[in-house]
């Protein structure tokens, strides 16, 4: 079994004091490894196509211009 797999039971098994109950258990938490991997190799590449780049500053660009009042409908 990988490390990952091995940590991710034993942390299981701590905090919840279960094992892992089936095969489909074991194997899903094999795919969650990759899927992190996966992840980890995207960190870095991945950015905003567009400025701002901050999440706020996003936030604040796509706000409407005017919001609705009820004189307006």
């Amino acid at each position: 079994m990988a490390a990952f797999e091995t940590q991710v039971e034993s942390t299981i098994s701590r905090w919840h004091g279960i094992k892992p109950p089936n095969d489909p258990a074991k194997r899903l938490a094999a795919e969650l490894a990759d899927t992190i991997a996966a992840f980890e190799a995207l960190r870095g590449t991945l950015a905003f196509e567009e400025e701002p780049a901050g999440f706020e500053l996003a936030l604040q660009a796509t706000k409407e211009k005017a919001p609705y009042t009820k004189a307006s409908m």
